[in-house]
């Protein structure tokens, strides 16, 4: 049980911030300033549907549902029920493989390479997670490397699955070339996300979820369909120049690595991209940087190459948890600078989202995210969502 005073804490760090993001996620949500509600069973049971109709199995179908919900409850809606339809589209073209298990190739105590034949990226994900937290209560540490995956959704449901334990999680995973390198003018690396999970105290926790590039695509795209600039540091022209256009950056150019252009420390965003790819696809002999199938190519096999750690603390020195919760406190209960209400740790924006969905009894879409969601009901022949409100 949590003390009373770490539950003041915790609360209160919420609370201070949960109304004015109501106010700015219902102003976002819909053109008229309130989001649509969905129930949580009820969006699962729309996943759900809509995979098994095209023949997913039940498990897998709700692997996949967990996820997605999973990454909307959070706030991460690029990544939630918006990225359905890819997953419908693979299996029901074959693309991706409606039966099969992943394989474990080779194991010692502490590492496994695993071939995920070409299953459900979450598949992939829960399979080898669980089997990196197997090996890190047993060896102290579990680092499994997979290829033949696809995308699994958010980096850090897999990171939780082994802070829940108690455990550090770290995930990682390559993508689609869509980020330029330093100094170059093709794109030829992912948003290539990295993941880290770390136990507090009392279910308290710190929760990196980042991809290494500035921004992601969709922030882009949805920019250029408003007419509007994009700020600096987050894509370049097709002659590798930093640009303001949204245009220039989709037709022909591309992300730009975190921090932006060399001057501004793009070229650390750079190094973390690579150091990704050489966890995921070099790793794992899975396909690497521009031989990754490109960005809404859905003819192509995206035999993704994934990172999945598992790290037990107990085997150093004792105490994590409470020098966690420390840290994380400290940085909390900073003065925060003028005009801001309080200082945050990773995973805190999404505990925030958390609370007000919670508070709702589901989950708010934007009206245009529902009719998408009807319109694939219908093309599907299932029954739609059901919206409360």
């Amino acid at each position: 049980m949590a003390t009373a005073g770490l539950q003041r804490r915790i609360c209160g760090h919420i609370v201070r911030r949960v109304a004015g993001l109501r106010g700015f996620w219902r102003a976002c949500s819909s053109p008229g300033g309130k989001g649509r509600l969905v129930t949580f069973p009820e969006i699962k049971s729309f996943i759900e549907r809509c995979m098994t109709c095209v023949g997913t199995r039940v498990k897998d179908a709700s692997s996949l549902a967990d996820v997605l919900v999973a990454a909307d409850y959070r706030g991460h809606y690029n990544h939630g029920i918006n990225r359905l339809e890819m997953y419908v589209h693979d299996i029901r073209s074959g693309i991706t493989e409606k039966f099969g298990e992943p394989v474990i190739i080779k194991q010692t105590a502490a590492t496994a390479y695993v071939d995920g034949c070409n299953v459900l990226g979450p598949v992939v994900g829960n399979f080898c997670m669980q089997l990196a937290i197997q090996k890190a209560k047993n060896a102290g540490i579990g680092w499994v490397v997979a290829k033949g995956s696809n995308h699994f959704g958010i980096a850090g449901w897999y990171s939780m699955q082994a802070s829940e334990e108690g455990l550090l999680g770290m995930t990682f995973t390559n993508t689609s070339p869509l980020q330029i390198p330093t100094r170059a003018k093709e794109s030829v690396l992912g948003t290539n996300p990295l993941s880290l999970a770390a136990p507090g105290r009392d279910k308290d926790s710190f929760v990196l979820d980042m991809a290494t590039s500035t921004a992601a695509l969709g922030k882009i795209e949805l920019n250029e369909r408003k007419g509007l600039s994009i700020p600096n540091g987050w894509g370049a022209d097709s002659r590798g120049k930093e640009s303001n256009d949204p245009t220039a950056v989709l037709q022909g150019g591309g992300l730009l690595p975190l921090g932006g252009s060399e001057q501004s420390g793009g070229y650390k965003g750079y190094g973390l991209a690579m150091l990704v790819e050489i966890f995921c696809g070099i790793l794992s002999d899975g396909h690497w940087g521009p031989n990754i199938r490109k960005w809404k190519n859905t003819t192509t096999v995206a035999n993704l190459g994934q990172c999945f750690v598992a790290i037990n603390p107990d085997a150093f020195a004792p105490g994590f948890q409470d020098r966690m919760q420390a840290l994380v406190d400290t940085c909390r209960n900073l003065s925060p600078a003028e005009g801001e209400s309080s200082v945050l740790v990773a995973g805190d924006p999404e505990r925030q989202h958390m609370a007000i969905c919670d508070q709702e009894g589901g989950i708010r879409y934007h009206a245009n995210q529902v009719t998408h969601g009807v319109e694939l009901a219908k093309h599907l022949g299932i029954r739609p969502m059901e919206v409360r409100a």
